[in-house]
Order: C-alpha cells, then structure tokens, then sequence
C-alpha cells in the first residue's frame, strides 16, 4: 500500500468516527428533551364584560323619508308681466311676506273706471228712488195711475241692481289688483325660481312661480311589518309613542318627536302598513326627502339580561357566547337572543345576571382554554 492510500484510508476513519461522535450527542440530547415535562400554552388575552340587568326600551326600527309639513306650488292669479321678485332662492320666508309683484297699472286703470261707474250707477239709483218717492205720493192722492207708479218703481229697483252690480265690479278691480301682489301662504323655504323680472305669467298656468316647503314642523314617513302593527296601535292607545330619527352619518343627536298618523290599510304588494311622525324640527336637521333612521318606542322592558352584541357569536348549532367561568378557563354557552338594541344583545335565554362574557378574542378561543383579560389601553390625556 502506498504512502497517499494509507493518508486517504485515515482520513476516511477519522469521519466516520467523528459522524459516529455526533450522531450519539445528538440523540442523547433528543430523549433529554423527551424526558422534560410539557411546557403549558399561554394564557389568551380578551375582552370581557358583564352579563348586565337593566330595563331596556322595546323599539321598532326602520328607514325614513321626510316629507314636509306642508308644500304651496305658488301661482298667479293674474295675467301680466312680472316687476319684482323680492327674495333668493331656499331662502326662508314668513307668512303674508310679498314675493312676486305683477305689473298693476292695467288693474289699477280696471280698479278707476269701476269706481266711476259705481258713482254714476249710486246717482242713476238716488235719482229713480226720489222719482219714486214722488210718484207714491201722488198716487196717494189720485193724481197718477197705478201702471204709472208701478214704472216708475220697476226702474228704481232697475237702478238699485245696477248700483249693485257696480260695487261687486268695484270689489272685483279691488281684489284684481291685490292679486298683483303674490305673497307667501305659509312659513317655510323657497325653491328654484321658475319665472324671472320680466316674465309674463299666465293666471293658474301649469308651471308653478316657485315652490315653497314648510320644515317646521315637519313629518317623517316610514314602514313596518304588518306582524307588528297590533303592538303599535295597542301602545299608541295608552299614551303618544316616541319617535327618534336619525340621518345616516350623522354626529348630531338624534331628533326626537311622536307618531301622529297609522294608515288605514296594510300594503298587499309588500306586507307593511305605512305611518308618520311628527318633529318639531326647531334646529331644521331634518330636510325634505331626506332618508333617516328612525327608532320607534312601544315601551320598556324590565330587568332585561344585556351583553354587548360583540360577545354573540353565530355557529353551526346556533348563536353563542363563550363565558369565562372563576378559573379563567372558557366554556361554550348557547343562548337564545331576543333582540339587538344598539351596542346591546338581549338575551332571551342562556346566561345569569353578573356572569363574564368574551367580547373580543374569540377567534383564538376553544373551549376550556385559559385566558387572561386584557386591560384596556389608557386613554390619552
């Protein structure tokens, strides 16, 4: 054997021996690892909360449209040519306040000739009733006839509903020219302008002036389920229901006011009976046509379990809560929930004033597993 192969064959003895080395270390680490005892899993950290019992309103929710307290399509009463226009557009105008003004020199002109007339119809009048006057006394004493007088009374009377017919023109012209004047009906806010300075109008033509919406008060108009009507109308019989309603996105509170209106017939075509609430709207947060939520009160109910909604959890078997019992170790309770109320669940069925609940963290949640309860973060000052 030659020098290189004697050098080759010890190195090929050395690796073995020290893969050898290794491999017993290696498994005598391994079965001291084995002989260690099982390191326990961590405690989970949630969020819990308390089964709490309060009395809690029953409402009804559902989605709004505002309508106005009342909407005027103002008109012209008159032919003519438009002079003034004294307000802008959505702006906020009273009662009796003057808004459009027609040109008034032809009623004014109609207003003089009928008071003319007038005064020569009352002097045509004065003249048959002394005439008449005249001729009774002469037939009192023989000197005129009978048909005579009898004349002479039809033309007074004649003259008498001429006279008449005179003032009832007069008043007429009167009223024709008030008309040239259009003002506002009710309280509210204008529209668009339909008509300008210099338009003619035509009396009740088909397009309104402008159009006016009362807000304040103001009514919203919503639906429910039939199922629910005979709660209403038997809690409506006993004292007015509280109406809250609530524009989507909104920080302000929301308005309050109460139901004044329950239709007489359910919808067939969708199985809902329309109703409407009253608000007095002094902060006009309500507008027309506007889509709100709005929350109906029947009453409260009494001693009512809550939990927050975000502890109810939905499975295959059902809805569920996972309850933390004095040990810390979790348990899976299946209740029954009668209703959502806001942040709050109402619990039906399943848990017992002051128990602890999860409401975060139950993702990483079985049952029996240990948890810890987080302590929320510290408000900023």
């Amino acid at each position: 054997m030659t020098k290189s192969n004697k050098l080759i064959l010890a190195a090929i003895v050395c690796a073995v021996v020290l893969a050898g080395a290794l491999f017993a270390y290696r498994g005598t680490e391994i079965r001291a690892q084995h002989a260690l005892p099982a390191r326990a899993a961590p405690d989970i950290p949630v969020s819990v909360a308390m089964v709490a019992q309060q009395t809690v309103a029953v409402r009804i929710q559902a989605i709004g449209n505002v309508e106005a307290y009342a909407t005027v399509a103002l008109k012209a009463r008159v032919d003519g040519q438009i002079v003034e226009v004294n307000f802008k557009e959505g702006q906020e105008v009273r009662k009796g306040a003057a808004l459009f003004k027609i040109d008034a020199r032809p009623f004014e002109a109609t207003l003089r000739q009928a008071e003319a007339n007038l005064m020569r119809d009352t002097a045509q009048k004065e003249q048959t009733r002394s005439q008449e006057r005249r001729y009774q006394e002469l037939l009192q004493k023989n000197f005129a006839s009978k048909e005579a007088y009898a004349q002479i009374r039809t033309n007074a009377d004649t003259a008498a509903a001429v006279a008449l017919a005179s003032k009832a023109a007069v008043e007429n012209a009167r009223l024709q020219l008030e008309y040239c004047t259009i003002r506002s009906p009710i309280d509210g806010f204008v529209g668009k302008v339909m008509l300008q300075i210099g338009n003619m109008v035509k009396a009740n033509d088909t397009n309104p002036l402008v159009i006016i919406n009362q807000v304040r008060p103001i009514y919203v108009n919503f639906a429910i389920p039939e199922q629910r009507l005979s709660a209403v109308r038997n809690h409506m019989a006993k004292a007015q229901l509280p109406v809250e309603a609530l524009p989507p996105n909104s920080d302000e509170a929301a308005a309050t006011g109460t139901l004044s209106f329950v239709d007489n017939a359910v919808d067939t075509t969708t199985g809902t009976i329309k109703l409407k609430a009253q608000f007095p709207n002094k902060d006009k947060a309500l507008w027309p046509g506007q889509f709100v939520g709005i929350s109906l009160k029947l009453y409260d109910q009494k001693e009512a379990l809550t939990v927050p909604s975000q502890s109810v959890q939905t499975g295959p078997g059902g809805q569920y809560v996972y309850v933390v019992k004095q040990d810390m170790s979790t348990e899976v309770r299946k209740v029954e929930l009668d209703r959502v109320d806001g942040d709050n669940a109402i619990i039906a069925k399943g848990l017992n004033k002051g128990e602890t609940v999860v409401v975060k963290g139950q993702l990483r949640l079985a049952p029996g597993a240990k948890v810890m309860i987080a302590k929320p973060p510290a408000e900023k000052s």
